[in-house]
């Protein structure tokens, strides 16, 4: 039986969830159908989901469509828990976009197009509340064609669109001219039989669900999941356009990625898994990586239980073989982002950056900062990349963040699963440094200057953009017991958390150029003493430059507003790339400094009579430019946690 893995996604309050629960009821994969509103829903399963009525975290429920098994993953909404997704992606073969009739392509939905796009995954739109008033059809496929650059086809029509009586009508694909053009553009075989003799309806359809599985072409259909009309004709489309897409079984060995912790009731972890190939059972021994400064980070735990999704959100014990998503206890180090089986370094690179944004997260009471840090720590096993860290000297604890709604969320998680009362100090912006020159160093055994029994020697030079800390060797592997060269790499990739101005160093190369050590005197210890002295001086001989965090921003509003709201953007440190004039509306689009974004939206209602709109998505880091320059942190703090790094290998000579 065919494995198919689907996502919805959507601009929050999309319908998303109201959708997962009416695809689940119409296939009988349940028999009672939740409501977001009453906060019964399968796939909102957290107390604070049901109370605010969002995704916050994602969700797996499971139904069948014929001979076809559909593992569907709910996922937020809001842009502050753009993290969910971008791990969800990894696992998909599919997505169903969901998009409001009413209020057309989104803020949301256009930084998830793009990265389905970008990741070529096949997309079914399902355009949603055609029962509500001002339900759009035309307007909304050329919102879809025009904003999303979306080549849509419509499977389906609409009688009294926009109103309680709206129903949904299947829409054969007829040849025309229009259509022909669009499916000419992906395909020259389909162009040379369109120029041969016209190709038949079916023709036409046949190349419709090839050029969607490729994912070139989106078929769009109509519904409400308010009233359920129009879920048949989806549920069919997912088995018709969007069976056969699942990624093709390279062999029998086990490849899986993890991509949701959660705990148990005995607080156990336990780890949801995609299986690409191979299979994963109880008592199997297996290995799971992680991606390190210098290769990939290997763990072999013993695996005590597997339970596959069935039907809803229910689960029987079983081996998960490859198209599966599995939920995996016992292997205690695990962690989202890990592979278990053989290590792919493409599928373990990020496709979102990090949070460029910090807070202090301050305990109600001080007594109570273990507990806080403690929780937090536990709380990130869910959301790494809030990457909780605390201060050793200060006791102070800091959290990465997307945006202030992540501080709302977890101060109440915080209060309703742990009981604990905290407040939080005034977000800040994280800037990171980078080499702009070569510079090195050079500590012998026998200056007066080094108290440590290790001779070493460093050079550190700029490294491509993104690719973060690269190992070389400029001396014999074997000059050094393998030890010491570990405890070099630890020191030095810890040391780079905190350059010369305080801030993280990324994209650089660090070669080890000198070593020599006294036998049996020296240890593995000395070298973890004496990297941080050279590494310093190196970089101080190289120079850094301060990078700040920008976003991509997409501004809409009245035409007539445009001057004064974008002077204020560019006072902001913002830069303009584009501008579109729609009629009485224009759209731009530019860059803006990530800590500035907020401030920004505040303002903007002011700016625009309250009719602008503005997304905003990780766009990088520039040189710092921005007229408000972030407090520098101190260079001596060092976190218990480190601060995540993008990292390669890099090749010794």
């Amino acid at each position: 039986m065919e494995h198919l893995n689907i996502g919805i996604l959507a601009h929050v309050d999309a319908g998303k969830t109201s959708l997962t629960e009416r695809l689940l009821h119409h296939t009988g994969a349940i028999g009672t159908l939740g409501r977001v509103d009453a906060g019964d829903t399968r796939t909102d399963t957290m107390e604070l989901e049901r109370r605010r009525g969002i995704t916050i975290r994602s969700a797996v429920v499971a139904f069948r469509v014929g001979d076809l098994r559909v593992n569907l993953i709910d996922t937020p909404g809001h842009p502050d828990f753009i993290a969910e997704v971008e791990r969800a992606l990894r696992v998909l073969d599919a997505v169903v976009l969901v998009v409001s009739a009413v209020e057309g392509v989104q803020a949301q939905t256009r930084v998830l197009m793009r990265a389905l796009t970008r990741l070529r995954i096949p997309v079914v739109i399902f355009a949603n509340k055609i029962d509500r008033a001002g339900a759009r059809f035309d307007g909304l496929l050329a919102d879809l064609t025009e904003r999303l650059g979306v080549a849509c086809v419509p499977m389906s029509g609409v009688d009294d669109l926009g109103t309680a009586d709206a129903k949904v009508r299947p829409r054969p694909v007829s040849p025309s001219a229009a259509l022909a053009e669009t499916l000419a553009e992906h395909s020259d075989d389909f162009l040379a039989a369109y120029l041969d003799g016209m190709p038949t309806a079916e023709d036409y359809r046949a190349e419709v669900v090839r050029q969607t599985r490729c994912g070139v072409v989106s078929p769009v259909f109509f519904g409400s999941a308010h009233s359920g009309e129009g879920i048949a004709g989806l549920t069919d489309g997912i088995r018709e356009f969007l069976a056969g897409t699942a990624k093709p079984v390279i062999d029998d060995q086990l490849r899986a990625a993890v991509f949701k912790i959660e705990r148990g009731r005995a607080h156990e972890k336990i780890a949801y898994l995609r299986v690409f190939s191979g299979e994963i059972g109880a008592r199997d021994v297996v290995r799971f990586h992680r991606r390190g400064p210098g290769g990939p980070v290997t763990t072999e735990a013993k695996v005590s239980a597997v339970r596959v999704f069935e039907v809803g959100d229910g689960t029987v014990e079983a081996r998960a073989r490859a198209g599966q998503i599995a939920k995996v206890t016992g292997l205690k180090e695990i962690r989202i982002g890990d592979q278990v089986g053989v290590f792919d370094a493409e599928g373990a690179a990020a496709r979102f950056p990090p949070p460029a944004l910090e807070t202090v997260v301050v305990p109600g009471r001080s007594e109570e900062t273990p507990s806080v840090f403690a929780a937090l720590r536990e709380l990130a096993e869910q959301d790494p990349l809030i990457s909780a860290a605390q201060d050793d000297e200060t006791r102070q604890i800091s959290v990465r963040l997307y945006g202030e709604v992540q501080k709302e969320i977890i101060a109440e998680t915080l209060a309703g699963e742990h009981g604990l009362d905290v407040g939080f100090a005034a977000t800040r912006t994280i800037c990171v440094e980078r080499p702009i020159g070569t510079g090195s160093s050079l500590w012998e055994i026998t200056e007066p200057r080094n108290p440590y029994f290790a001779t070493l020697g460093l050079r550190v030079e700029p490294g491509a953009p993104g690719s973060g800390l690269n190992f070389g060797l400029d001396v014999e592997l074997g000059s050094l017991p393998l030890a010491f060269h570990k405890a070099i790499e630890e020191a030095v990739e810890a040391a780079l958390r905190h350059g010369p101005s305080g801030w993280e160093v990324v994209d650089c190369v660090v070669t080890i150029t000198h070593t020599g050590y006294f036998s049996p005197v020296s240890a593995a210890g000395d070298f973890r003493k004496v990297a941080p002295l050279a590494l310093r001086e190196a970089l101080e001989a190289a120079g850094t430059e301060i990078l700040e965090p920008i976003s991509r921003v997409e501004l809409e509003l009245p035409a007539d507003v445009v001057n004064v709201t974008l002077s204020r953007l560019i006072e902001l440190g913002g830069i303009v790339t584009g501008s579109v004039l729609r009629g009485d509306r224009a759209e731009l689009t530019g860059t803006l400094p990530t800590g500035q974004v907020t401030g920004f939206e505040r303002r903007l209602p002011g700016l625009s009579r309250g009719e602008g709109l503005l997304t905003s998505e990780p766009g990088g880091h520039r040189p710092m430019v921005s007229p408000n320059r972030p407090t520098s942190p101190n260079p001596d703090r060092v976190s218990s946690e480190g601060r995540r790094n993008q990292a390669g290998h890099g090749k010794g000579t």
